[in-house]
């Protein structure tokens, strides 16, 4: 092997481990068996009420055709078409399952500038955009779907977060036009450090996406966004129907902001390890069993993992045979850049 790919292979070590740390938590058995699933745990998995399977199977449609209409929304400067911003939209996050450092996400940014008619900078604010709103929302979802165990000290500071996040995002997408100017102003007065440098930089870019969407777009990319993980949460739900685990109705919720944010956490490609955590301690907190949940929270993410990369693999496949004369997949990683300016 070439120095190049060693050291490729020891930046996504780290990842890795983390993901064999969080799987070992969430799984492995302790104490006698009561925490963890144990092999024999593993067989009683099966199918309670498949009928929710259409559950499942629409609500993952509607929820992945909403965000893909809610990109090209912000995309429409560009003249881009619906189909090939739902063709970069599903390939980058298929990528994101099976490559490292979320290349899918700077694959969307600098590979398919080209093919979207428009500049990386332009497409890297509306993934700004996509990401706070995305974020946001789940926020709200943790704070209103928290579970009765939690404590009223952790109640009170999580709607006063809520809703502070809450004016300033109303805030941000009201008054774009007027805050790019003080906010310049005050990253001037801050040290010329490059991760100061680089948030103002994404600051601007996020002011300029919704300053060219206006004021009724970003509202209603917000409303979209809610409309999204709600139909992320019935997915959810429908999931927990078929493999009949019963918790408190706010349970699929809580576990939608709960699995969505563990992506935060670096792991290894397809966030395995603090996903399947993440959704074991919501639904737990919901007063789901323990093993029950573990089994939901890996049978969910490996039908998300097959689904999305088998979708976004097919397509760009598609445009791979149509397009042969492109240079290969790997040279073009090659030539991306380490991570997002």
């Amino acid at each position: 092997m070439t120095r190049a790919t060693i050291g490729k292979i020891l930046k996504a070590l780290p990842g890795l481990l983390i993901s064999a740390f969080f799987l070992w938590y969430t799984f492995w058995p302790r104490d006698n068996g009561r925490k963890g699933v144990s092999p024999d745990q593993f067989r009683t998995l099966h199918l309670v009420a498949p009928i929710w399977i259409t559950g499942l199977i629409a609500f993952g449609i509607v929820s992945y055709s909403l965000r893909i209409l809610r990109w090209h929304r912000m995309m429409r400067s560009t003249g881009a078409s619906v189909l090939t911003c739902a063709r970069v939209f599903m390939t980058s996050l298929a990528a994101n399952n099976i490559l490292p450092f979320r290349i899918g996400d700077i694959m969307r940014v600098f590979t398919y500038a080209p093919d979207l008619k428009t500049t990386p900078s332009v497409i890297l604010s509306t993934v700004l955009l996509e990401k706070l709103l995305d974020i946001f929302v789940l926020v709200g979802f943790f704070v209103v779907f928290l579970g009765p165990s939690a404590s009223p000290h952790l109640r009170v500071t999580s709607h006063t977060f809520l809703a502070l996040s809450f004016v300033a995002l109303l805030v941000l997408l009201v008054g774009a036009r007027t805050l790019e100017a003080p906010i310049r102003r005050l990253f001037t007065k801050l040290p010329e450090k490059p991760l100061l440098l680089k948030l103002e930089n994404w600051i601007v870019l996020a002011l300029e996406c919704i300053r060219n969407i206006g004021i009724a777009g970003s509202l209603l990319l917000l409303v979209e966004s809610v409309i999204i993980w709600c139909c992320e949460a019935l997915q959810f739900l429908s999931a927990a129907r078929i493999l009949g685990v019963t918790s408190g109705a706010a349970g699929p919720w809580q576990a939608v902001a709960w699995a969505n944010l563990s992506f935060l956490v670096p792991s290894s490609p397809g966030g395995i390890g603090p996903f399947e955590m993440a959704i074991k301690t919501a639904l737990v907190s919901h007063g789901a069993d323990p093993v029950r949940a573990t089994l939901y929270g890996l049978a969910l993410h490996v039908w998300m993992l097959v689904v999305i990369t088998a979708v976004g693999g097919a397509m760009f496949m598609a445009h791979r045979i149509r397009a042969a004369a492109r240079k290969p997949l790997l040279q073009e990683i090659e030539t991306l850049p380490a991570k997002l300016p």
